[in-house]
């Protein structure tokens, strides 16, 4: 655990859309270019291979662009569009070439009047146009009211399972409740199935998607090169975390907190209890976390294993690195504005989403 404020990292700055490094000691140079725009509350980007990108938009539109030409693609599920519900994220199968298979998160309309997390595997045409053989795979249980902490990430594991990251809707007890979703990771197979090494199948009481808990709201979710998946949360008043996810483990909210509640009073019992992780990295004051990528070096050999994070409260990327992890530089320009999502693109690039510009960027090494 470590205070970002208090160690030392270098500041890349851009004004135009070639950015230089400021820092001697920064030795990379990079463009930034627009690459799709005139988007409305952009959550999510999925790069292509064939060079078309989708994107979701909050309020329910999942949109494609091919070459600067943008259709809406039709058959997107119901979404309950509540404070910060929508459609969410976004994830190509990792045989999307072969299948045209993709996974959405969205908050689901639910009976009684609350809504909840919830996943779905769907069929992009071949044209584009439209969403075919949309299945959903998982809804949270049982539910909430309010507007708040929908979460909400989908990353595809190695041998095919879904994690999927769910806030815990402003409902701060039910964090440490395994009888209910809300804040948790959960993993399901790609059919919604549940595997069977789950750490809490067979428990009583204990709904058998959980793979950890104790998550306060989680919109930033990738993996490394081994495999392993790591989560990055929105804390309280400072506190915001960066996870190594294991399974079975309890991240602690509302136990444990580096932040304290907007009042200023102190959260549960202090920053640390046996049984509980400590984040490998976390920021007071916070930056708001959204989006999280591990780069693998493709295009920036320097950055391989580094870990790119989003701030939307202080427009820029964060950099981390190093053994113990720390923050160890913020790339900040005229683009990186409420950053919302960030990914790795087929050829190594670096995508962005600027959401009030409304604007998918593309960051690649400068000429």
């Amino acid at each position: 655990m470590h205070l970002a404020t208090k160690l030392p990292y270098f500041l890349l700055m851009v004004t135009a859309s070639v950015m230089q490094p400021i820092s001697a000691n920064a030795q990379i140079s990079v463009k930034i270019e627009p690459v799709v725009t005139g988007l409305e509350a952009p959550w999510a980007v999925a790069p292509m291979s064939d060079g078309g990108v989708l994107v979701t938009q909050r309020g329910g539109q999942l949109i494609y662009d091919r070459g600067g030409e943008q259709i809406e693609v039709a058959g997107v599920p119901k979404v309950a569009l509540d404070g910060q519900g929508g459609l969410l994220d976004l994830t190509l199968a990792r045989d999307f070439d072969q299948t045209r298979k993709l996974f959405v998160t969205y908050a689901k309309p639910q009976t009684g009047g609350g809504s909840g997390t919830a996943l779905a595997s769907a069929r992009l045409s071949d044209d584009g146009a439209r969403l075919e053989d949309v299945t959903e795979l998982f809804e949270m249980a049982p539910g909430s009211s309010g507007g708040r902490h929908f979460g909400s990430r989908v990353v595809e594991a190695p041998d095919g399972t879904l994690f999927v990251t769910i806030g815990e809707r402003g409902d701060r007890p039910a964090a440490q409740d395994l009888g209910r979703h809300n804040g948790t990771v959960i993993r399901v197979n790609r059919d919604g199935s549940v595997p069977q090494d789950n750490p809490f199948v067979g428990q009583a009481g204990a709904r058998p998607e959980i793979w950890s808990y104790g998550h306060r709201n989680p919109q930033g979710a990738g993996l490394d090169a081994q495999g392993e998946l790591w989560v990055s949360e929105h804390g309280a008043k400072g506190g915001d975390e960066v996870n190594l996810i294991a399974k079975g483990a309890n991240y602690g909210w509302p136990i444990v907190s580096y932040g304290r509640h907007y009042s200023g009073a102190k959260i549960g019992e202090g920053t640390s209890k046996d049984g509980i992780e400590q984040p490998a990295y976390y920021w007071d004051p916070s930056i708001a976390p959204s989006g999280l990528m591990v780069y693998s070096g493709t295009l920036f050999k320097e950055w391989a294993g580094d870990i790119f994070v989003g701030s939307l409260k202080f427009d820029y990327i964060a950099r981390l690195d190093g053994t113990p992890l720390q923050e160890v530089e913020q790339i900040r320009s005229d683009a990186t504005i409420r950053v919302r999502d960030i990914v790795e693109g087929p050829n190594g690039a670096i995508w962005f989403i600027s959401e009030p510009q409304g604007t998918i960027y593309r960051m690649t090494p400068a000429k």
